[in-house]
């Protein structure tokens, strides 16, 4: 990175412009007492009792903007049944799980998950801007190691001179739940990584917090050493709106390449014409479908569980109506696999090897 990059973003992060501190008010102000939100959307306060008790294992959080884009009087929008605490939540379900993709078990250092070969992920941040109740990290010990939390250094010491990263994943939590100033940090310690060929990004926020997106933020991808790809979450067509539609616009523009990871939810996007709908919608905004995982098996989740014979139903659908580049690689992800397993919805059957390629993490 130039002098010029470094001061550029230096003086950016002086400014500390007011669309910066806009995003960060409305990540504070986002919703976090469920009566608050059945009374926002005029729901029945008969889930209240349930959503509460859900709330005390893992808590509500969702920005209002967000809440904006569902419809009222309806418990089964598919945006809200993302982020609503339900009594279901509560069942005991043999097979899930507190960490059903092995993540503790591949922490390596400060921060640090190594599970897939040439590539390593940072836990940047443990908070996010929503809490999905789908999460396969609602009972990860973020307390225990955070990358950022040290400004980066010890992550980065521990990970230099491999010569075989080339890859550096920033996941969390969030990592854009960080200010422009703590990542401005990360710039000059890439560096270290001698074969470093790209960074990616796993953010929520371009979804769920388009303000996120701001002038700092955009000259600090500009000021990236090495490519950037950002894969973002959407689950449904109805999170992108045109709000969302500019921020990612923004961000193409600055340099970055936008891919999008879904989770297949009962109640949510089970349909072929959802699945086709969010695919349409992603590309009209510069976006390309890249995973569409089966759920993880997380504690507390089980209610949005889609059956792997109804996933390769919706498979066989998408392919026979969309173009190639618009279907979403099918994968689920399994604890102690070197990547992303694929499944065979033309077979019907699980692949024996891992997707030794970029997995989405």
């Amino acid at each position: 990175m130039t002098a010029a990059a470094i001061k550029s973003i230096m003086i950016t992060r002086r400014a500390r412009s007011s669309q910066q501190e806009r995003w960060q008010r409305l990540m504070a102000e986002a919703i976090r007492d469920p009566a608050e939100l059945l009374k926002i959307l005029e729901l029945d306060v008969a889930l209240l009792p349930g959503a509460h008790l859900a709330a005390e294992k893992f808590s509500l959080r969702v920005p209002r903007g967000f809440v904006a884009r569902m419809r009222p009087r309806d418990p089964g929008d598919p945006l809200l049944r993302q982020v609503l605490p339900l009594g279901d939540e509560l069942h005991d379900t043999p097979g899930f799980v507190g960490d059903p993709v092995g993540d503790q078990a591949a922490v390596t250092g400060p921060g640090i998950l190594r599970k897939y070969q040439g590539r390593t992920l940072l836990i940047a941040s443990g908070a996010c801007a929503v809490n999905c109740r789908y999460c396969f990290r609602r009972e990860f010990p973020y307390g225990e190691g955070v990358a950022a939390s040290a400004r980066w250094a010890p992550a980065l010491e521990a990970l230099a001179g491999d010569t075989s990263l080339r890859e550096l994943i920033l996941s969390g939590g969030d990592p854009l739940t960080l200010t422009n100033t703590r990542l401005t940090e990360l710039l000059p310690l890439l560096d270290r990584l001698p074969a470093l060929g790209r960074l990616r990004l796993h953010t929520r926020l371009p979804v769920v917090l388009p303000e996120r997106l701001d002038a700092g933020f955009l000259a600090w991808v500009r000021a990236l050493p090495v490519p950037l790809i950002v894969v973002i979450h959407a689950n449904h067509a109805n999170e992108i709106d045109s709000s969302v539609g500019v921020a990612l616009q923004a961000l193409k523009s600055a340099g970055a390449t936008l891919l999008n990871q879904s989770v297949l939810l009962h109640g949510v996007n089970d349909s072929a014409a959802s699945l086709a709908a969010l695919s349409e919608t992603l590309f009209e905004n510069g976006v390309l479908p890249y995973y569409l995982h089966l759920l993880d098996r997380v504690r507390g989740a089980a209610h949005f569980e889609v059956p792997a014979v109804r996933a390769r139903e919706l498979m066989r659908s998408m392919v026979a109506t969309l173009p190639g580049y618009l279907v979403p690689r099918l994968v689920r992800e399994q604890a102690g696999d070197s990547g992303k397993t694929p499944v065979d919805f033309a077979s019907g059957t699980v692949t024996a090897s891992a997707v030794n390629v970029p997995g989405a993490v």
